[in-house]
């Protein structure tokens, strides 16, 4: 795989953020969630082929023995349900939904028939799906405790085209949860983290909460029990094995449930939902060799017990909190790289409280979110903050070889005339317009993606890597 120079990767964050316009902060309100609906959206929203949003929710929907949705809404604020589970597909989805090349969403539920084999509330393990953007839904696997249970954390598609991801209770060694790739030839357990019983029994973690794939091409993530002192540790998935990273002490936080962010910089970023100072959370980054550092002590003033964290195309970090704040209902907060940190908007009142899952930045520039509290006399919501942020288009996946197909999304891409890989020109064709389907060129070398259009460029929100 070819390194990404720190000259290029410098350069490609100075273009996005000399391209940015000033313009003031705005928080709207998009949409309410119902019970027709579902309640509790716990997860990140994504975006789809078609430019609209879809997430989870986690909370009971209208009907017998239905519970949690798949939800889209447009940015304009319509929003529907796609689909509302049963107990024989898999209820209660608290990970969010993952975006394939082929168009279609990928997730899981924490939750599902309990004639399946396992016990606890509601009787089930979970299970895994595909659903596509009109609402047709595949289950693609049932646990059934023996391979893992309660999937809490969305999937990641590898650049061999391979699904992973973590189920955070049960497998092998009890209720420490396992890794597990997915495949059209079915699911294979990879890892089995330990039953945390005594502190420091499980050095390794114990009860996983999700993964990504960095530069390098191995998987990191996060657990939230576990580790030297049983409050949660972050690791590396090789072709070695698993390596345990960091283990959590207390000071530098505890618990960290939201999952990991890989930055520009290549450093993974990441919070503590409790820990440090004040017990209210951390913000830190991480290299990955291992070198730890804490970029931010929540205090209640800037919010308590944040969420997982963005890259914006501004090269800073944006996050939430689920509470704290200036009025206890939670806050949308910046860290940049070297840990200054900026309170960017209260929760309360109207426009909910409590947002409990992190931020998605659309091609529009803006950046989406939910919260799961009640504020106001009004119900939960689907959010829109703008910082003042240009258009991009953003790439799936964000790597592969030469002669790979791949989608780019977007807006207003209707008579695009060119695309370009770090410069070099590739083969196109506008799907819609938002969303052109393309091939890395031969000749391409990893760097930004741009797409020319009748009334401007648009560059991508990361370099594409070229293997």
């Amino acid at each position: 795989m070819k390194k990404i120079s720190r000259w290029l990767l410098g350069s490609f964050i100075l273009c996005l953020a000399t391209a940015t316009a000033a313009r003031a902060l705005t928080v709207t309100t998009l949409a309410n969630f119902t019970g027709a609906t579902g309640l509790d959206p716990l997860a990140a929203l994504v975006q789809g082929i078609d430019g609209n949003l879809y997430g989870t929710t986690f909370g009971v929907a209208e009907g017998t023995n239905r519970e949690g949705s798949v939800f889209k809404v447009t940015l304009g604020g319509a929003l529907t349900a796609l689909h509302i589970f049963d107990y024989a597909e898999g209820t209660r989805p608290s990970a969010g939904l993952m975006l394939a090349p082929n168009g279609i969403l990928y997730g899981a539920t924490t939750q599902g028939d309990p004639a399946n084999g396992c016990s606890g509330a509601g009787g089930a393990c979970g299970t895994l799906f595909k659903i596509t953007s009109g609402g047709a839904l595949t289950i693609l696997h049932k646990f059934d405790a023996t391979d893992g249970s309660f999937p809490s954390a969305g999937l990641v598609l590898a650049s061999n085209g391979n699904f992973f991801g973590t189920t955070s209770e049960n497998g092998a060694n009890g209720v420490g949860g396992t890794i597990f790739k997915i495949a059209s030839s079915g699911l294979t357990t990879l890892y089995n983290f330990c039953s945390v019983v005594t502190l420091g029994a499980c050095t390794d973690g114990s009860a996983p909460t999700g993964l990504i794939q960095g530069f390098d091409g191995n998987l990191y993530g996060t657990t939230g029990l576990g580790g030297t002192n049983n409050i949660g540790t972050i690791f590396k998935v090789s072709a070695a094995g698993l390596t345990t990273l960091h283990s959590f002490a207390g000071a530098d936080g505890e618990r960290p449930d939201s999952g990991l962010t890989q930055g520009y910089d290549g450093n993974l970023y990441g919070t503590t939902s409790i820990g440090g100072a004040n017990n209210l959370g951390t913000a830190f980054k991480i290299t990955t060799g291992g070198v730890l550092t804490t970029l931010h002590v929540f205090v209640l003033i800037h919010g308590a017990n944040p969420s997982g964290l963005v890259q914006g195309t501004d090269g800073n970090i944006y996050g939430t909190t689920m509470g704290g704040g200036a009025y206890d209902g939670g806050t949308i907060f910046r860290v940049t790289h070297a840990g200054k940190f900026t309170t960017l908007y209260n929760f309360g009142g109207i426009y909910g409280i409590g947002p409990s899952a992190g931020l998605l930045q659309a091609t529009d520039g803006n950046f989406y979110g939910t919260t799961t509290g009640t504020g106001g006399g009004t119900s939960e919501t689907v959010f829109k903050m703008s910082v003042g942020l240009n258009p991009f288009v953003e790439t799936v996946p964000t790597v592969g070889k030469v002669g790979a197909s791949l989608i780019i999304l977007g807006n207003n891409l209707t008579g695009a005339t060119s695309v370009t890989f770090n410069g070099t020109a590739a083969a196109f064709t506008v799907l819609a317009p938002t969303v052109i389907s393309a091939t890395v060129p031969a000749g391409a070398t990893t760097g930004s993606v741009e797409v020319t259009t009748p009334t401007t460029t648009l560059s991508s929100n990361w370099p594409y890597r070229v293997l």
